[in-house]
């Protein structure tokens, strides 16, 4: 059975892990190779699988890399609308500076607010009201936050993978090395007793 099966289909689905299939360690290389595949071709497959996952852990780390990014600006923005919320309720008003474009600033006079807008993506901007933004910014903040564990047991699951496959691209080596020598001593022991 181990014999028939091929490179590719040592791989399982796993819903857990954000698609990432899981890699099968060969635990005896001889049964496995007993097949006619040659080594050649297996380590090609194997080496195709290594590149698949090394190309999910870049895609992994470029989204990790972006929610990174995204989590202090949800922070911030947070905390913003709940400095807001207490000024609403002493009424007087605040003096800030607002950023226009690079190191170009202009002064702006806030006065208590019952409402905030806030920028949602795609150039969609929405008006909330302070309570809703507040619970709207946490909901995001946690989100993010979850995300990002997440990925990093994702991530952890696919260096697992590409890592038994590195190890079962070394074994298939080492036993197309060892078959070869065995075969170099078999023609060389007919060589000497036939001569």
């Amino acid at each position: 059975m181990a014999a028939a099966a091929t490179a590719e289909s040592s791989v399982q689905p796993e819903n857990k892990h954000y698609g990432i299939p899981k890699a099968t360690f060969m635990e005896d290389v001889d049964e496995y190779m007993s097949g006619d595949r040659t080594a050649e071709s297996v380590l090609k497959d194997l080496d195709e699988q290594h590149q698949k996952y090394k190309f999910m852990e870049l895609n992994l780390l470029q989204k990790k890399k972006k929610l990174r990014e995204q989590a202090p600006d949800i922070k911030k923005t947070l905390d913003t609308v709940k400095f807001l919320k207490t000024r609403k309720e002493s009424d007087s008003t605040i003096e800030s500076k607002f950023l226009l474009s690079d190191q170009v600033y202009a002064k702006a006079t806030v006065p208590p607010t019952d409402n905030v807008h806030l920028w949602l993506g795609a150039n969609v901007m929405l008006e909330y009201e302070i309570d809703d933004a507040i619970e709207l910014l946490a909901k995001n903040l946690t989100s993010a936050e979850q995300s990002l564990a997440k990925m990093e047991e994702d991530l952890n699951f696919l260096r697992n993978q590409y890592t038994t496959v590195e190890v079962n691209m070394a074994r298939i080596y080492n036993w197309d090395v060892r078959q070869r020598m065995d075969t170099g001593k078999a023609s060389e022991k007919k060589v000497a007793t036939s001569s």
